[in-house]
């Protein structure tokens, strides 16, 4: 019998304009595994990760200040997709070309590639799509949405829709964020979570977190904790800080530290153009020596506070799930969630965390000072929250998923060129 050849190596291009974004476990694996080509494209200035290739786009200008401002973020997709189009067309002459594209289309750098990759198989991160109702907009009651803002959010969607008419598979991280995308879709939408390093994010009890003042927390002491990319009303962060004055009263040997940037990630900014922390300061009045604020801190110090956490909130919109929520719960915290979609997806109440209404600041208080003042009986949610992070969301099977999708695309691949040739 002939021995069949061996298969070349398949090369791999991932495109995210932060890359790696949440292709970084999948990237590095990769690129360590001889069995792949792997090279990235990323916005100028993105992060970009030791052992993988990556090149970067430029635009030439941004959107055009005339341009209507619900046209607007289209315009600024068709750039960033002329920016990338003009890097991979250099690729393709350098003799890149792709099997697989695995990218986040969110910003519009997918919409022109295969205009110059033809073949390969498209893999798209489809993170969000939106809705003007029954998701964040209009959720809060106190930034109500105007028909304005409705037809502005729906006009969003014509680059999603191209994103998805472009794509041959997609993957989303929660089914919650699966389920908005149109249903047509939907066969081609994976449940793929990119996964969480539970062996960097795990308990420690020997832990500890040295607060700018010198004071030192150790696990089991009486420690909250909030954190988030950027204090802001998506996450919560009003509705946090109103909360404080009673889970102050009710937990006078309590520090409470918040981890998170001055600037708006997701929503509004405030009308004065101060800062959400400022705005909030204005409002609640707290303790300073009791409340920490930490701006945004390193990873390893991160890890750190969430180890000595006693309790630790995560309030949400109705939107992407942050990686944090996650990370909090592989180390051992007592997660005080707000009922929302998607964290009751990963959140059961009173099994691995507990749920509150994100709105009610009496419920979140009374939560917070069950978990700091009866930690014992609380301690089996803590165990199982570890747990359902490492069997569920371990970032060993978010590494398995996308592998196998990429076999996914390229068996469709070579049924293509089967039909072709036949």
């Amino acid at each position: 019998m002939t021995a069949l050849p061996p298969r070349r190596v398949q090369r791999i291009l991932f495109i995210h304009q932060n890359f790696p974004g949440q292709f970084g476990r999948i990237a590095a694996s990769l690129a360590r595994d001889p069995r792949y080509d792997v090279l990235a494209v990323g916005k100028d200035g993105c992060p970009g990760l030791p052992g993988v290739r990556t090149l970067a786009y430029q635009l030439h200008r941004e959107p055009a200040p005339a341009t209507h401002h619900y046209a607007k973020p289209f315009e600024a997709g068709i750039l960033y997709g002329q920016a990338c189009l003009r890097l991979l067309i250099t690729v393709k002459e350098k003799g890149f070309v792709p099997d697989v594209i695995i990218a986040h289309p969110g910003w519009g750098e997918t919409l022109f590639v295969k205009e110059v990759f033809p073949l390969a198989r498209l893999i798209h991160f489809s993170e969000f799509y939106y809705h003007t109702d029954d998701a964040d907009v209009g959720f809060d009651p106190e930034f109500p949405s105007t028909i304005d803002d409705r037809a502005r959010v729906r006009a969003k969607n014509a680059l999603q829709l191209l994103n998805l008419e472009a794509c041959d598979l997609a993957v989303a991280p929660t089914q919650w964020q699966k389920s908005l995308h149109p249903r047509a879709y939907h066969d081609k939408i994976h449940l793929i979570h990119e996964g969480i390093d539970t062996d960097f994010m795990r308990p420690n009890p020997d832990a500890a977190f040295t607060l700018p003042n010198g004071k030192v927390l150790r696990p089991g002491d009486p420690v909250l904790t909030y954190v988030s990319r950027n204090l802001e009303p998506y996450r919560g962060f009003h509705i946090f800080m109103r909360a404080l004055p009673q889970i102050l009263a009710d937990n006078p040997a309590c520090d409470v530290v918040l981890a998170g940037g001055a600037d708006v990630s997701y929503g509004a900014r405030t009308a004065d153009g101060r800062s959400w922390r400022d705005t909030m300061l204005a409002e609640v009045t707290v303790d300073p020596e009791r409340v920490h604020f930490l701006d945004r801190i390193s990873y390893a110090r991160y890890r750190d506070l969430l180890q000595v956490s006693a309790a630790h909130v995560y309030l949400t919109y109705p939107f992407v799930l942050s990686w944090s929520m996650l990370e909090a719960m592989a180390c051992g915290c007592l997660v005080i969630g707000s009922d929302t979609a998607p964290v009751t997806e990963v959140i059961r109440d009173g099994e691995n965390g507990l749920l509150v209404d994100f709105f009610d600041t009496a419920a979140i208080a009374a939560a917070v000072s069950r978990a700091l003042q009866h930690p014992a009986p609380l301690r089996p949610l803590r165990e199982r929250a570890v747990q359902s992070i490492t069997e569920g969301y371990g970032v060993d099977k978010g590494i398995a998923g996308y592998r196998a999708l990429i076999r996914t695309a390229l068996a469709q691949a070579d049924t293509r060129d089967a039909r072709l040739q036949a």
